[in-house]
C-alpha cells in the first residue's frame, strides 16, 4: 500500500506506523468510502456542513446555557489554529495533548489542532501524573491544551519539554497573555486549514486501560469520516434537527463519535455534559428535548431505576456500547420508553462500532451483524472460520483497522488480515453475532466453558443487585472458580444468607453449573472513565 504524500513536517507518526504488511485488510465496500487523497476531516465536519446547512445552525450546547453555532465553532477553532501555529510553534505533524471534560472549549481545541495540521492526543480528564507521563513518552508530545481546572496534575507530572497551556478560565484566563483564550482572541478567524492527506494521522487514541497496559492507536483523517459514513449513516441515521447527549468522555472514541463526529456530519446539535449522574442526565434530556443518547448499559439501567421514564419522551435513538448490553436491560428500557436501544461492539483500535443492529433488525441479547462497510466472522485459534453455533474469536475487516504506534502487540490484534478483537462470540444460523465474553475472560471450571457476562446478566436480574462483575479465580480442584463481585442495591445486606440467595437465583436462571461458587460484596466496581469494567482490578482483589 502506497501512502499519499504527507502534509506533515514532523514525520513522527508516519515513521512509527506499523509495517504495511502487518496492517489488516481494509476492503472498501461502499462507494461513499472512497475519499479524495487530500482531506482534512475538521474541514469536512465544519466547512462542508456549513456550506450545506448554514453557519447559524446551533451546534454545541452547554448545560450552563452556552450555545455555539456552527459558524462560531469554526471561528473559535480558526483562532486556536492560528495561536497554535504563530504563538506556540506548532508545525504540521506535532502531537497536541488535549485534556478536559466534555464542553464546547474542548471541542474547539480538537478542531483547532486538526485545522493547524496537528495530531490530537485526547486524554481522559482524570488521568494522574504517572499516566500523563506514559502518554507523553509514547506519543512524544511537547504541547498540552488543558482545561484550567486540570492543570495541577501536570505540575506533579513535571514532564520534560512539555508546555502546558490552559483554556476555558473565563475572564481571568483571558487576561493571562499566556493562556489559550488570550492567545486565540488576538487572532482573526479565516486562517486556511492545513491541506492534510486523507491518510495523514489525525488522532492518536489510547486504549482505555481494561488490561492496565495502554496502547496508542493511529487513525487517519479518512477514518474519522468513515465511522460517520458507516455506523452513523446506515444504522443511527441522525437528522439535522436531532439533539445529541451522552456520558462518554470525548477521549473515548465511542464518545467522540457519538457526541461530536456524528452530529456534526449531518448538521445536528450536541449537548455536552461535563459530568452527570443518571438523574442529572434525565434532567438534561428532558430540559433540552434530547432525541439521541449515547451511554453505557449501566447508565440505562440506572435511569430506569429512577422511575422517571416520562422524562425520556423525546428520545428516538439510544446507543449502548463499551460493555455487553444484557437482554433484560434492553427489554426493560423498551417496555418503559418504546425505544429500542441500539447495541454495538466497537474498539479503540477500530475507532467505533463495527457490529450492531437497529430498529426491526434488533434481536435482544444479540449484538447484531457487521455494520454496512464491514465484514465480520468467528475464527478458531488457527484462523479458520468456526461453524455457526460454536464459540470462537470475533474477527472484523472494514475501512478502519488496527495500527498501533510502534507496538509489538500489532501481531496479536491483526492476524490473517483480520482485526481479532479479543472477544468470544457465537454466530447463529441467521448470521447474528452473540457476545460470550472477552476471550481472556472465559472461565474454564471443571471442564466447563463459562462466560462471565452470562453469569453477570443472571445476577443483574435479581432486584437486590445494582452492579456486578464475574471472573475466574484459581482453584486447585476446579481449575477456576466462578467468582462474583456484587454491589448491592440500597437497603440490601451482604451476608451469607444473601450470597446463598443469589447463588440459588442464578441456578434457577441459567445452567446450575455456571453459578458463582464465591460471592464477594463490594461497595463499588472498578471501571475506566469510559465506564468499562476493569476485570484485572477484580483479580487483584483476590491476589
Amino acid at each position: 500500500m502506497e501512502l499519499t504524500p504527507s502534509a506533515y513536517t514532523d514525520t513522527f507518526c508516519r515513521d512509527n506506523l506499523p509495517p504495511v504488511d502487518s496492517w489488516p485488510d481494509m476492503p472498501i465496500l461502499l462507494p461513499e468510502l472512497h475519499y479524495p487523497e487530500r482531506l482534512n476531516c475538521a474541514v469536512e465536519l465544519l466547512d462542508t456542513t456549513i456550506a450545506r446547512r448554514g453557519a447559524d445552525r446551533p451546534c454545541l450546547l452547554g448545560t450552563d446555557g452556552t450555545s455555539w453555532s456552527y459558524g462560531e465553532l469554526r471561528d473559535r477553532a480558526d483562532r486556536i489554529a492560528a495561536a497554535l501555529t504563530d504563538d506556540l510553534g506548532l508545525v504540521p505533524g506535532n502531537r497536541v495533548l488535549l485534556l478536559g471534560p466534555n464542553n464546547p472549549d474542548l471541542v474547539a481545541c480538537w478542531f483547532g489542532v486538526l485545522r493547524a495540521g496537528g495530531v490530537v492526543v485526547a486524554c481522559m480528564p482524570l488521568l494522574r501524573a504517572g499516566e500523563l507521563r506514559t502518554v507523553a513518552r509514547i506519543a512524544k508530545v511537547g504541547l498540552a491544551l488543558v482545561d484550567h481546572r486540570f492543570t495541577a496534575e501536570f505540575d506533579v507530572a513535571a514532564i520534560d519539554g512539555m508546555r502546558v497551556v490552559g483554556y476555558g478560565g473565563g475572564d481571568g484566563d483571558a487576561s493571562d497573555p499566556s493562556g489559550l483564550d488570550a492567545l486565540a482572541a488576538a487572532h482573526d478567524p479565516g486562517r486556511a486549514p492545513v491541506d492534510t492527506a486523507a491518510d495523514d494521522v489525525a488522532l492518536l487514541a489510547f486504549t482505555s486501560g481494561t488490561t492496565g497496559i495502554p496502547k496508542a492507536t493511529m487513525h487517519f483523517h479518512r477514518d474519522v469520516l468513515a465511522i460517520c459514513d458507516t455506523f452513523s449513516a446506515h444504522l443511527l441515521r441522525p437528522e439535522p434537527d436531532d439533539v445529541f447527549v451522552g456520558t462518554p468522555p470525548l477521549a473515548f472514541t465511542f464518545g467522540l463519535g457519538g457526541l461530536v463526529l456524528f452530529p456534526l456530519r449531518v448538521g445536528a446539535s450536541t449537548l455536552l455534559v461535563e459530568k452527570a449522574s443518571p438523574p442529572q442526565l434525565l434532567d438534561h434530556i428532558a430540559h433540552h428535548q434530547v432525541t439521541i443518547c449515547f451511554t453505557s448499559p449501566t447508565a440505562y439501567r440506572a435511569m430506569l431505576a429512577t422511575g422517571r421514564s416520562a422524562d425520556l419522551a423525546k428520545l428516538r435513538r439510544c446507543v449502548s456500547a463499551g460493555e455487553h448490553l444484557p437482554a433484560s436491560v434492553w427489554q426493560s428500557f423498551y417496555d418503559a420508553t418504546g425505544v429500542r436501544i441500539i447495541d454495538g461492539i466497537g474498539s479503540t483500535e477500530m475507532l467505533h462500532i463495527f457490529v450492531s443492529a437497529a430498529d426491526d433488525d434488533i434481536r435482544p441479547g444479540a449484538t447484531g451483524k457487521a455494520v454496512p462497510g464491514y465484514v465480520a466472522t468467528v475464527l478458531d485459534a488457527d484462523g479458520n472460520e468456526v461453524p455457526d453455533g460454536e464459540p470462537g474469536r470475533l474477527a472484523v475487516k472494514g475501512p478502519t483497522g488496527c495500527r498501533y504506534l510502534a507496538d509489538e502487540r500489532q501481531a496479536v490484534y491483526v492476524q490473517h488480515g483480520w482485526n481479532v478483537t479479543g472477544d468470544t462470540y457465537i454466530r447463529d444460523e441467521d448470521g447474528y453475532l452473540h457476545y460470550q465474553a472477552r476471550s481472556d475472560d472465559m472461565i474454564i471450571s471443571s471442564g466447563y466453558n463459562i462466560a462471565g457476562p452470562e453469569v453477570e446478566e443472571a445476577l443483574l436480574a435479581h432486584p437486590d443487585v445494582a452492579e456486578c462483575g464475574v471472573i475466574g479465580t484459581p482453584d486447585e480442584a476446579r481449575g477456576s472458580l466462578v467468582t462474583a463481585f456484587v454491589v448491592l442495591a440500597d437497603g440490601a445486606r451482604g451476608d451469607e444468607a444473601k450470597a446463598k440467595e443469589l447463588q440459588d437465583f442464578v441456578k434457577a436462571t441459567i445452567a446450575p453449573y455456571k453459578y458463582p461458587r464465591r460471592i464477594e460484596f463490594v461497595a463499588s466496581m472498578p471501571r475506566t472513565e469510559s465506564g468499562k469494567l476493569q476485570r484485572f482490578r477484580l483479580r487483584e482483589l483476590v491476589g
